[in-house]
């Protein structure tokens, strides 16, 4: 009897063992599947399967700015870019960005944001996109809103960026650049939403809401 009470018991312990690592698992899948602050990612336009981009090469027109653009090659490494909160604020490294929030995203080789303005893009006519500042450092021109569906961004996700000085949406005209840039597509910023504007993580560095600890390590996908 004595053996079967603790065969009981052993199997009863195992299961509430088992409940438990399920729901953990569950708990920190949720958490990380957003993304978040302090990550670095590449953003494909899920209409022309282009990651944007930028690179030391400016406008010859309009502003004169550093050219942003859309790239097909998956592996440049001038596609990554950095999210930070906006111009002066503070976000939590790992601090899954919610849906309406306002971000930059600093381009890492260049450390110029990503940013907009009322000039014309230069090969569509529609609004500019550039990056701009130093050392990570502009102005409100910068400041981006996520507008996604649900509570949080979410890294399958396609969402959109709505710039908030213009209330344009950063977009892909779908016109290609010739030389020095050949190949590569024109970003601008349009009025009205379309398919255009879509966009989605696809490559990155993601910080984990639990990785405030610099011992723990950081979920990554080829950079």
């Amino acid at each position: 009897m004595v053996a079967l009470y603790l065969r009981e018991m052993r199997w009863k312990f195992a299961l509430i063992i088992w409940c438990l690592l399920m729901i953990s698992r569950a708990v920190m899948g949720r958490g990380n599947q957003y993304v978040t602050c302090g990550s670095v990612v590449k953003l494909m336009n899920t209409a022309h399967k282009v990651r944007l981009h930028s690179h030391d090469v400016k406008y010859g027109t309009g502003s004169g700015q550093q050219s942003v653009t859309g790239t097909e090659l998956k592996e440049d490494v001038n596609s990554h870019w950095a999210i930070k909160a906006t111009t002066g604020k503070h976000c939590t490294r790992g601090e899954p960005i919610k849906c309406g929030d306002q971000i930059r995203l600093e381009h890492t080789t260049t450390q110029k944001n990503l940013h907009s303005h009322i000039f014309a893009s230069p090969l569509s006519g529609n609004q500019e996109i550039s990056a701009y500042g130093d050392n990570g450092i502009g102005d409100t021109g910068d400041h981006w809103i996520i507008v996604c569906d649900g509570d949080h961004w979410e890294r399958d996700e396609e969402v959109m960026l709505r710039h908030v000085d213009t209330n344009m949406y950063l977009s892909v005209s779908g016109r290609s650049y010739g030389r020095p840039i050949n190949g590569q597509v024109e970003v601008v910023g349009i009025s009205s939403p379309t398919t255009n504007s879509r966009w989605q993580t696809v490559e990155g560095l993601f910080i984990h809401p639990t990785d405030f600890n610099p011992k723990h390590k950081h979920e990554h996908t080829e950079l």
